[in-house]
């Protein structure tokens, strides 16, 4: 009998553990979903609106003429003007220094006497050219002409020519005497010095450099992406964009000018293609005239656009892509852009007018994540299937059975076994 209960009561009890396990099955605590999104993000609406485009560029200020002035006579220099020094200005015509003039004068008063002579011996000449012709008519020779050496036309040719040697001998002489006070050829500045009073001379020693000042050159550079939106001059007649200059040396300071010319080639070693501005009497402002070689920035007036998709250049990322918000999830967008500076981008394609464009700088982020944007107040994002605590509701049902549910740590009571 033994023999048949001990199995019986083993059967029992291991139902009665299996029965009791399916009945009490484990709780589970159930945390509650994240209240909202953690990254905060702040975005701009895009619009479309006007636009003028500005091309920068840089350069070095350049004198419009640059030259050497060189001795054309030789001597000593007697004397200088006060303003022949670095960085004085001459006006058109002013005695910058002075040779020594009296060898050049003695050579006029030699070159004068020479051509007194010259003219006497043409006029004695002349005189014996007619009295040979009128000794011809006298000696019968009315029906045949008298030959040129008969009337001494090859003498009074001679004497013609030493009077036009002469008198050109005076003009040179002249001139040399003129050249012994070297003028300014032009409104300029002196650039450097290369001699000094009493110093000697020869034809063409270097005296100075000078340069003129009506007016100064920039050689701009022209990005090869910014060509298509200025309207370089080409031919003449063809309009002139201005352009703004700006200088810190010794505090910012800003001149403007225009675009004169295109050079004619590209340049070989940066590839791109050089503009030359211009700026008008560069040295007439007192507080602050500009300086040859001097460093300036330019900003040259390009195309208005009625119509461009204008966003900030640091939202774009590889010059290929851009971040917009949709419905608070962050959505990568590729775009081509037309034209770039340092601070403001156009796209050409790929973006939208009205759409929340991404301005905050993002690290390794990936299309799709979750945001907030700034300023929005953050609301507790509850899903379907979650309690406002946390704790979840669509498990096994037996969880909802509430009070019919026993203590899991009590057993059920223990049915009799007929023995």
């Amino acid at each position: 009998m033994i023999r048949i209960l001990v199995p019986v009561v083993i059967l029992v009890v291991l139902g009665l553990g299996a029965w009791f396990i399916f009945d009490n099955p484990p709780e589970s605590q159930r945390r509650g979903g994240p209240s909202g999104p953690q990254t905060v993000v702040e975005v701009v609406s895009t619009e479309r609106r006007p636009f003028a485009i500005t091309v920068p560029s840089y350069g070095t200020v350049q004198p419009r003429t640059q030259s050497f002035l060189v001795a054309q006579v030789s001597g000593q220099i007697m004397s200088i003007n006060p303003s022949f020094r670095p960085g004085g200005f001459f006006s058109p015509g002013d005695v910058l220094l002075q040779v020594d003039p009296r060898d050049y004068e003695a050579n006029m008063k030699i070159a004068d006497a020479t051509l007194m002579d010259a003219l006497q011996a043409q006029a004695q000449e002349q005189a014996r050219s007619e009295q040979a012709e009128v000794d011809w008519q006298r000696l019968g020779g009315e029906d045949e002409k008298a030959s040129d050496l008969v009337l001494r036309i090859p003498q009074l040719e001679a004497s013609r020519a030493r009077v036009s040697s002469a008198r050109s001998n005076l003009e040179k002489a002249k001139l040399d005497l003129e050249r012994t006070q070297v003028r300014a050829p032009f409104s300029g500045r002196v650039l450097s010095q290369a001699v000094d009073l009493g110093q000697v001379v020869n034809t063409g020693t270097p005296l100075a450099e000078v340069y003129a000042t009506d007016y100064v050159e920039v050689r701009l550079p022209i990005r090869n992406a910014d060509l298509a939106f200025v309207d370089l001059p080409e031919n003449p007649g063809d309009a002139q964009p201005e352009v703004r200059f700006t200088s810190d040396l010794g505090g910012v300071v800003h001149w403007q000018g225009q675009i004169v010319r295109t050079e004619g080639a590209i340049d070989e070693v940066s590839r791109q293609l050089h503009a030359v501005a211009q700026i008008n009497d560069p040295f007439a402002r007192q507080e602050r005239p500009l300086k040859i070689g001097e460093y300036v920035i330019a900003t040259i007036a390009g195309r208005s656009m009625p119509d461009a998709l204008v966003i900030p250049a640091n939202s774009v990322y590889q010059n290929s892509y851009v971040y917009v918000v949709e419905e608070d999830v962050l959505k990568r967008r590729d775009v081509q852009i037309a034209w770039q500076n340092e601070s403001e981008s156009i796209i050409a394609t790929g973006l939208e007018s009205g759409e929340k464009l991404v301005v905050t700088p993002l690290g390794q982020v990936t299309s799709g994540t979750r945001v907030r944007i700034a300023g929005e107040s953050s609301v507790a994002r509850k899903s379907p299937g979650r309690q406002a605590d946390g704790q979840g509701i669509g498990s096994d049902p037996s969880l909802e059975r509430g009070s019919e549910r026993r203590p899991t740590n009590q057993p059920r009571p223990r049915q009799g076994v007929a023995r």
